[in-house]
């Protein structure tokens, strides 16, 4: 029988998963206290949620929000934390990454959804690589400055010369 607890980690978790714009699966097996503490606030700091909840309320959650059974059973194996956010998908890779190269062998991806998307494990190293959304913005804007940057440049170094040559002409005829 479902107590009130067990109803409300479900909802909770059905909301989580549909969402969020990236969900990492994480097996943290082998972390102490400090390490799971240092990853939280990690997290925490790049606006992720990082949250351990029994695999059996989670394959139920997900299973309610729309995904895919069989996938959500071979990723909810062991003692699984799951990091949500809402935000830039590349940022829990970013974290996990970070973490995973301070403190080898506590924190394994097991697998990742990227807006509902299922990915395998390993291209959480990848995505982890890539510019965040606001830097890949920054970059577009400023491509599409150039070519206007330039024709004003242009312009402008063409009047220049122009003054330039009616001011010559104007003292030759003094």
């Amino acid at each position: 029988m479902a107590n009130d607890i067990k109803i409300k980690v479900v909802k909770d978790t059905e909301e989580r998963f549909k969402e969020s714009t990236a969900i990492y699966f994480t097996k943290y097996t082998g972390m102490d206290v400090k390490q799971a503490t240092a990853l939280r606030k990690k997290f925490k700091d790049n606006s992720v949620d990082y949250i351990v909840t029994k695999n059996t309320l989670t394959k139920i959650a997900a299973k309610n929000a729309g995904f895919e059974e069989k996938i959500i059973d071979s990723l909810c194996n062991g003692q699984i934390g799951i990091a949500y956010t809402k935000g830039d998908p590349s940022f829990p890779a970013k974290v996990i990454k970070d973490f995973i190269k301070d403190n080898d062998g506590s924190l394994e991806v097991m697998g990742l959804f990227i807006e509902g998307k299922n990915f395998p494990a390993e291209q959480y190293k990848k995505i982890a690589d890539l510019p965040s959304k606001e830097e890949l913005l920054t970059k577009f804007v400023i491509g599409l400055n150039s070519p206007m940057t330039k024709v004003v440049t242009i312009m402008n170094a063409t009047m220049v010369e122009m003054v330039t040559a009616l001011n010559a002409v104007k003292e030759k005829k003094e």
